[in-house]
This record gives structure tokens, sequence and C-alpha cells, in this order.
């Protein structure tokens, strides 16, 4: 079942089988969407959120929190509905702290406002993020041992864009090119086991780094002396019986400032790279409709290249965020 949340609404829309996807604005103009369609593997365990007006009138907060294992659709749950305020919450502490602290480091910056706004969003993600894992950890009615979820988070504030990345979830950047064409540039790195330094980093805790013979294309992460769980992420909320073996939760942590070419971001669960590339991805969304259709567009054309693609295969969860950074011209105008 797909889960559309139009942004011309801030209400919380709940669908039949009991998943929430919520958006909430402050009377802002609203350009954005969020779509999220369960797979054939049972339980949706994708999440996501779309605050528009986050932290001040020019500002937002996307996420995609994709589940794993028994318990990963409580997870991603739990991060999708607490992540936004923790994060708040910890920028508003720090910049209390800061503000007598580093005044005098402030008065003799270059004047970059964006470059000290950036490492004060960076400072409350990190420490949001490592909050955030804790309390997954003391709920005590959840064994989140082996289950857990990514996370892939873009804030506005003005024209900085923060970006935190927690796993195998991505985000791209839709951007006009010279020749009035859609290109995309994709702002994240896909955490998996086989990227060098993820392994490195898991191999020099005790864990194992592998793959199975019958996947040889999917790297995973193994007990040192167990052949489980075999997570094919590197670094996750929860998964704590992996904590100790090089999965973290700390996010890759970057900054991009918006041009007058940049045109929207797209954030989506593997369900969606999995079978669409970066190009078709932006190209679907310059063709859509509307900016209230262009996250459905992507889920949709992701759920029919399972079908058509992996013929023998369950189709995996798919969800979508596109905001977008300025109202969108007419599709007309692009040229592919």
């Amino acid at each position: 079942m797909g889960i559309c949340i139009s942004s011309a609404s801030s209400e919380i829309h709940q669908a039949d089988d009991g998943l929430e996807e919520q958006i909430v604005s402050h009377g802002i103009e609203k350009l954005g969407s969020l779509y999220s369609k369960e797979g054939s593997k049972g339980v949706n365990q994708d999440a996501a959120v779309l605050h528009q007006g986050y932290g001040g009138e020019r500002g937002a907060f996307c996420g995609v929190f994709d589940g794993h294992g028994k318990n990963g659709h409580i997870v991603s749950k739990i991060v999708r509905n607490r992540l936004p305020s923790l994060l708040l919450n910890q920028k508003n502490a720090s910049s209390k702290m800061r503000t007598a602290r580093d005044r005098s480091s402030e008065r003799a910056d270059d004047g970059s406002v964006p470059s000290e706004s950036f490492h004060k969003w960076k400072e409350a993600c990190i420490s949001s993020f490592k909050v955030m894992d804790k309390e997954i950890k003391l709920q005590g009615s959840l064994d989140c041992s082996c289950s857990g979820t990514t996370a892939v988070v873009v804030l506005r504030q003005g024209d900085d864009l923060i970006i935190a990345n927690l796993g195998d979830s991505r985000a791209v950047l839709g951007r006009i090119n010279d020749q009035n064409g859609i290109m995309p540039v994709q702002l994240t790195t896909d955490l998996k086991p086989g990227v060098p330094g993820e392994a490195e980093r898991i191999r020099k805790c005790n864990g194992r780094v592998l793959a199975l013979r019958e996947e040889p294309h999917i790297h995973r992460v193994w007990l040192p002396h167990e052949d489980s769980p075999g997570l094919a992420m590197s670094r996750a909320f929860g998964d704590f019986l992996l904590k100790n073996y090089g999965i973290i939760s700390l996010p890759d942590i970057s900054y991009h400032r918006v041009t007058p070419r940049d045109r929207f971001v797209v954030l989506a669960s593997d369900g969606v790279w999995d079978v669409l590339s970066n190009k078709e991805v932006v190209s679907i969304i310059s063709t859509a409709d509307s900016e209230l259709d262009a996250a459905k567009s992507v889920v949709e054309a992701a759920t029919a290249a399972w079908k058509r693609k992996f013929t023998s295969s369950k189709v995996d969860d798919c969800t979508a965020v596109c905001l977008f950074l300025q109202k969108r011209k007419q599709q007309s105008d692009f040229i592919f």
C-alpha cells in the first residue's frame, strides 16, 4: 500500500495498514512531497518525514529511514518521530553553550555565516544521532540486537544544506546543466561494508566483512566467530550485537550551498536506488505533473522496475521524499 502525503496540508495522515507518514508545515509556501510503498517482503519497514518551516521560515527537515531485522519497522518509526525534535533541541543547547565561548572566534572568522551555521548543525547532528541510538537501546521491551534502521537526513537553513547519512539510503540533488537539462549530483556515499574505509574500520574492531557465495556482490558484516547476523550496511541505529565490531551510529555529514541552478533534493531508501539510477530519478521528478506528484512518481517507477528486472525476487519497500529548493519550472522548459 502506498502512503502519499500532499504538501498542501499540515495534517497527519494514517494508512489503512496502520503505517503513518507525516509532513508538517508552518503556513509557508510548501514545495515537497513524500511517498512510501510496501514491497512484497512483509510489513513496510521504511519511514519518512518532511517538516517545512523547521528551525525558521526558510528551513526544512527531511529524512528517510529504512528499517531492517525483526523489529526494523518499529525502530524506523521511532527515529522518524523522535530525531527532528532531538536534533533541534541539541542545536539550541549547543548554540547557548557556544555563544560566549566562541564569540571571539566568530569575530575572527571570514564572515561566512553558512560556515559557522554548518559547524553548529554538524555538532548537533553528531550529538543527536548518538543520543538517538542510546534511546533505542533503552527501549526495554524492544529487542534491537539484530534490528535497526538507516537514516539519511537533509536540513535546509536558508541556502545552506546540511546532509547527515547513516547507512545505504541516499540523497541526490537535481541541478540544471548548461544545456538546460537536469543532471544529478549525489550528496551522500552509500555506507556499505564493501566501501574500503568502512571495511577497514570494521575489521579493526574484529568484525568480519565478506560476501556469501550465492550473492558475491553483497558484502555483509559478521561476528568474529559466528556466521551471523550478516548486516549489509556499515552504519545504522540499533544492531547492538555488532556495535562492538565496527557498526557505528556516527553519521557522515556534509555541506552544500544552494545555487540558482539547484532545483530539488530527493532522498530515497535503497529499494529505489537498487533499481533506478540517479539520472533516472531526477528525470522522473522533473517530468512529474507537479511537486506533489514527484515522490509518488519515483516510488511507482521503482516498484515497476523491481518487477521488470527481478522477476523472481521479492520487491523491496520503496520510499522517497522530494524537497524543492525553489518553485519548479514547467517540464517543457527542460531538455532531455
